[in-house]
């Protein structure tokens, strides 16, 4: 599900098994996070993505200071982060600040917000009229056969395409790139914004954070709706160990405390928020 960031995370921890049982946790001295170290908008070392700034937050409330352990979440994110630990060790963190909410691998929160995947393009390109999926569907079929459409592989973008016969205007790119310096909004921020493709489909948060960037030329988000075959909006929640009950109540506690706070800060980001009337209606 990429949610480009969903689906590096599902496809990074899928050989995690759920930790045993653990007993009462021991006194926190500072909340510790799990995070991807070059991950814009959600996270990076300088603590500038929307994860960091809600990490603040909840350090503030808890009166602890904040850290940070960061690994590349293309590379077994899980196993080497929430679930590290050697002998005689203790783990590294113990939260990760943004899951889809059911993913298995980590004992999810309630979500605390649902967004979806984003059509982005730059205005005056004749694709101006677009508010919808719908609406660029129905351009005329000729300009849509000559569009570059960008797109990560293995990510619902590419699955709506082939539904709606345009998967030769696809442009791929690769969702787990070995190169540690990338990043998921240099499909907006490089290639959008220098006109190598014509649109590009990706996560709402992303397709929000860069889009606002972008100066020139001035981009448009368009949210896309989920259909029969083709699943684009998730709710999204954190992540704690199986077994730290107490913990988890806490961090739903914050979620709940913090919402406005949360709120803003999404706002802030541009992260396009749906509701569940964005998920695919039932036949």
């Amino acid at each position: 599900m990429t949610l480009i960031r969903i689906a590096a995370l599902c496809a990074a921890m899928v050989w995690a098994l759920p930790a045993a049982a653990q007993d009462a946790p021991p006194k926190r001295e500072a909340l510790r996070v799990c995070q991807d170290p070059n991950n814009l908008p959600f996270s990076n070392t300088s603590a500038q993505g929307i994860e960091n700034r809600i990490a603040e937050v909840f350090g503030k409330a808890l009166g602890l200071p904040v850290t940070y352990y960061s690994f590349p979440q293309r590379m077994n994110f899980i196993r080497n982060t929430l679930r590290y630990k050697l002998p005689g060790q203790d783990f590294p963190c113990d939260i990760v600040m943004g899951v889809p909410s059911g993913f298995d691998q980590v004992s999810v929160t309630k979500p605390y917000y649902r967004s979806t995947y984003a059509i982005v393009f730059a205005q005056g390109k004749g694709m101006d009229q677009v508010r919808s999926g719908q609406d660029f569907l129905q351009l005329d079929r000729a300009m849509l056969s000559k569009l570059r459409i960008g797109l990560y592989d293995r990510s619902p973008a590419s699955d709506w395409l082939s539904k709606h016969g345009l998967v030769d205007s696809g442009v791929p790119y690769p969702m787990m790139s070995a190169d540690p310096k990338q990043y998921p909004g240099e499909i907006i921020e490089r290639d959008l914004a220098a006109g190598k493709i014509d649109a590009a489909i990706v996560w709402g948060p992303i397709a929000g954070y860069f889009a606002k960037r972008v100066t020139s030329p001035a981009l448009t988000v368009v949210p896309l709706r989920s259909e029969p075959g083709v699943r684009f909006d998730y709710a999204m929640a954190m992540g704690v160990r199986y077994g730290e009950r107490e913990w988890k109540q806490q961090v739903e506690g914050l979620l709940e405390s913090r919402k406005a706070e949360i709120g803003a800060i999404l706002k802030e980001f541009g992260v396009p928020i749906v509701d569940e009337s964005y998920a695919a209606q039932k036949p």
